[in-house]
């Protein structure tokens, strides 16, 4: 078993979770050439330039592709290389889009440092950053809208609740005009509105001990085994495959024991609607607060987002 390269590369195929078309793209084939490996329907030898391209994406010494290397020890070897764990992604601002493209093509769970996100953000404000960008940075911003918004995407996100008012109420750091809020909240509301593919929460980073989720952009993938996160200095990317880490960051998330405090996903587009109508309507935080005290029951979570303040009197 695994006694030529072709039986290898579709055991490799079988175990990465990827699509034919991600996967051939990889080794920079059709999906017709993957298909008849994976049909063993031709018994030609890949050339090496595919075994090259499967190395070094999926980190295999190339070792592997030795005709000593077979059974058992060929699984041994797949099972257990050791690998990076820890990787730097220094590719500039725009290979840096590229990168989170590429690695999200499939589908993403992000939590985010602040709201909205930028896929959100750059569709309605496309320059917000007093600095010049690429036309490549600027077309790569429109295709990772256009791939998030695609009905079918799956799509999980979380925001804290405190990054949600800042938006909405701040006057520090807030470049938003109320015009562009309201576009904001409107898009957002219509993508995750009644879609299953998507999911959208708010949590309250005030009733939990939580650090360092204000500071960077977290994608994790617990089915290819890899999270990244964005470091606040100059593009880089940090990419780490620590399987229990990955693990343990996923299922903090994703579970109902662990998760922190948050308003459920089928009530978050409801929230945005409760704030939306209070910018519009030109209300304060506290008069927002209020209102989703009434129509909903997370006044208490977003309470511990806001400074103590008087109770108004027509509430008493």
């Amino acid at each position: 078993m695994y006694d030529n390269a072709i039986e290898k590369i579709v055991a490799i195929y079988n175990r990465s979770g990827l699509s034919i078309s991600k996967f051939a793209s990889i080794i920079n084939k059709d999906r017709r050439t993957l298909t008849a490996w994976i049909d063993k329907l031709v018994t030609k030898e890949p050339s090496s330039e595919v075994k090259t391209s499967i190395s070094k994406f999926f980190r295999y010494p190339p070792t592997i592709w030795e005709s000593e290397c077979n059974g058992v020890d060929f699984e041994d070897m797949l099972e257990h290389i050791p690998k990076d764990e820890i990787r730097i992604i220094d590719q500039g601002y725009e290979g840096g889009l590229r990168y989170i493209l590429d690695k999200e093509a499939q589908d993403r769970f992000v939590i985010h440092p602040q709201f909205p996100g930028p896929a959100y953000r750059d569709k309605v404000v496309p320059t917000p950053y007093k600095r010049v960008i690429s036309a490549e940075a600027v077309a790569l911003k429109k295709l990772r809208y256009e791939q998030i918004s695609n009905y079918a995407f799956e799509s999980t996100e979380w925001y804290s609740i405190e990054s949600l008012l800042r938006f909405a109420f701040s006057h520090i750091g807030n470049f938003y005009t109320k015009s562009e809020k309201i576009q904001i909240l409107e898009l957002m509301h219509d993508t995750f509105y009644d879609n299953y593919n998507k999911s959208l929460y708010f949590f309250d980073s005030h009733s939990t001990k939580i650090y360092g989720m204000d500071t960077a952009y977290i994608s994790i993938n617990v089915k290819q085994n890899f999270m990244f996160f964005k470091m606040p200095i100059d593009s880089l990317i940090v990419e780490i495959q620590n399987k229990k880490l990955i693990y343990r960051m996923h299922r903090y998330f994703t579970s109902a024991s662990q998760a922190p405090s948050h308003i459920i996903r089928t009530d978050a587009a409801k929230i945005l609607r409760i704030i939306k109508g209070a910018i519009v309507s030109d209300k304060t935080l506290i008069d927002c607060y209020y209102d989703i005290e009434k129509q909903t029951p997370y006044g208490a979570l977003f309470l511990n987002n806001i400074s103590p303040f008087e109770p108004r009197t027509d509430q008493l």
